[in-house]
């Protein structure tokens, strides 16, 4: 199956983002449910499932695309956020909480992207085959 999803901290910390998120957007105005509050929870909801994916992947090359994923939805996250300060969704003291959890999720993604990405780089300049010619991994 590959990786425990569960078991990583950046996927943890997604998890608890979202959910996060549902409970902050609960009061937003009710015009607001297919818009701001529908995109803000599918981009919350998308980082730990595309962690999750990702996990489940056989191939580090793979795992990395997803975690690219889920790092475009953390921006996408991280501007919904702005919007509903700047529209007076958030008061200041809510914004930062929420946008302290979303910083501290988006380093954690960002250290296992990096450390995957790593590992993808190391495999290719190590993949060679038995004869000496290099082989390329796609």
């Amino acid at each position: 199956m590959g990786r425990n999803f569960r078991t990583i901290r950046a996927w943890q910390l997604a998890d608890d983002l979202a959910v996060t998120i549902y409970e902050a957007t609960r009061p937003f105005p009710r015009e607001e449910r297919y818009g701001l509050v529908a995109q803000m929870r599918r981009a919350a909801v998308s980082v730990p499932a595309n962690i999750a994916e990702g996990a489940s992947r056989s191939s580090k090359k793979e795992y990395a695309q997803f975690l690219s994923i889920a790092k475009g939805s953390m921006a996408e996250l991280e501007y919904y956020l702005h919007l509903s300060k700047r529209l007076g969704y958030l008061d200041e003291a809510g914004y930062r909480r929420l946008n302290d959890l979303l910083g501290h999720a988006a380093r954690t993604l960002q250290g296992l992207y990096a450390v995957v990405v790593e590992q993808v780089r190391g495999s290719r300049a190590a993949g060679r085959s038995p004869g000496g010619r290099e082989t390329v991994l796609v």
